[in-house]
């Protein structure tokens, strides 16, 4: 089995456009371990655990983007051929797991980094909550174009697709992320945060 999956691997990344979604990998991967190094160097080993589960959760509930939940997708897809929005979804579930025990048993962990203070505001405030769904629904069409550019080997193959996507589509996504661009920096002007997001 082992050999099945090397082999599908180094197939796999002979293809173009899978180099550049594995260095994307790699660097949301060091990201990940960094943070996590210094979340758990600052507050403990098992609070820094936690601090950066819930980091990642934020990441996949908060963000239209997919980054988090690609880092579940991506090697998912690679070993096992199956379509990135269904990891996604699994990665919802773990993300939705972390955060009803923090709310449960860990509370106070909130108020460890902005980012997590972030979190609790937008989690405890109803009418912050279109920042989740705005985030939803980027980050099921960011996956849906991500699958797509898995599907093909090269960049121009994946120029053929592009033309048949929608214009629509693309609007779509760019308005979703401004939108929550704006909605979080009166978030964090309300919270008394100064970080300069215009």
């Amino acid at each position: 089995m082992f050999e099945q999956i090397s082999e599908r691997y180094h197939k796999f990344m002979k293809e173009e456009t899978k180099e550049n979604s594995a260095l994307r990998f790699t660097t949301l991967i060091l990201i990940v371990v960094v943070y996590g190094v210094y979340a758990m160097h600052k507050y403990g080993t098992s609070n820094g655990l936690f601090i950066t589960a819930l980091s990642w959760s934020f990441f996949i509930f908060c963000t239209p983007i997919a980054d988090a939940g690609f880092l579940v997708a991506f090697p998912t897809r690679i070993l096992f051929k199956i379509r990135m929005i269904y990891t996604q979804l699994a990665a919802y579930l773990v993300a939705i797991i972390f955060v009803a025990v923090a709310f449960v048993r860990y509370t106070k962990l909130f108020s460890k980094t902005i980012l997590l203070k972030l979190f609790y505001a937008i989690l405890t405030t109803p009418y912050y909550w279109i920042i989740l769904i705005l985030s939803f629904v980027g980050t099921i069409l960011s996956i849906y174009f991500g699958d797509e550019l898995l599907d093909v080997a090269k960049f121009s193959q994946a120029k053929k697709f592009q033309k048949h996507v929608s214009k629509y589509n693309l609007l779509a996504t760019a308005t979703i992320i401004l939108l929550t661009i704006i909605i979080y920096d009166f978030l964090i002007k309300s919270m008394g945060i100064n970080i300069p997001l215009f």
